[in-house]
């Protein structure tokens, strides 16, 4: 008897809504990489490419535990010398609550081409609309 190998072409894709009002930070990032991984699945293969889509929804009303808002920080380098660039997690919250959240769910995937084509299938919404209801997607509850 062989094993079952899934193809990436046969998977179907559902679309699921995640609520970020009220919880923290990581751990709708977690649930949203499991889903975009397709972890969830049966026939989860980890060469395969078998997730599904993902919107998160009131990305400013997530929450940070502790005291992650003072104390962590985004930090990138231009690439020039003295090129260092910092900022708080509470001026990005404010600013830029969609990024935070592409910034956290991408350090959850694989840095390859299975987790680059993955973070393709995320949408991050600041507030509770969203553009995806022609996709009729389902609410995820964890």
């Amino acid at each position: 008897m062989s094993s079952y190998i899934p193809k990436a072409e046969t998977m179907t894709r559902k679309w699921f809504i995640l609520d970020a009002a009220g919880k923290p930070l990581g751990r709708v990032a977690s649930t949203a990489a499991v889903l975009l991984r397709g972890k969830h699945k049966p026939e989860f293969m980890p060469h395969v490419d078998c997730g599904d889509h993902v919107i998160i929804l009131n990305a400013e009303k997530a929450v940070l535990t502790g005291r992650k808002l003072e104390q962590k920080k985004y930090i990138r380098h231009t690439g020039y010398i003295g090129g260092l660039k910092e900022v708080q997690y509470k001026t990005l919250m404010k600013s830029k609550p969609e990024k935070a959240f592409m910034l956290a769910v991408k350090g959850m995937l694989p840095s390859n081409t299975l987790g680059a084509k993955a973070l393709t299938r995320l949408r991050v919404y600041r507030g509770a609309e969203h553009d995806n209801a022609a996709q009729k997607p389902e609410v995820y509850t964890f």
